[in-house]
């Protein structure tokens, strides 16, 4: 097998947008380097579920709804 194959594990600290920290192990930057993130679980629609609406003002929802309607879906 091939020395130095497999990448250096080390501890470094993640920075979440609200301030919190937590440590994990990871190949990024260098020991004790500090990842700070600009999206993260805590903010990001993705993760929290979000509570965006569809807003559609006789846009595309409604020009195919208008346009399928007869069809009885």
């Amino acid at each position: 097998m091939k020395s130095d194959l497999h990448p250096e594990y080390h501890t470094i600290t993640v920075k979440l947008t609200d301030g919190s920290t937590y440590e994990t192990r990871s190949t990024y930057g260098e020991e004790g380097s500090v990842l700070s993130l600009d999206i993260d679980p805590s903010a990001h629609p993705a993760w929290t579920g979000g509570n965006q609406k569809l807003m559609d003002a006789g846009g595309r929802v409604s020009k195919f709804k208008k346009k399928y309607e007869g069809l009885g879906f």
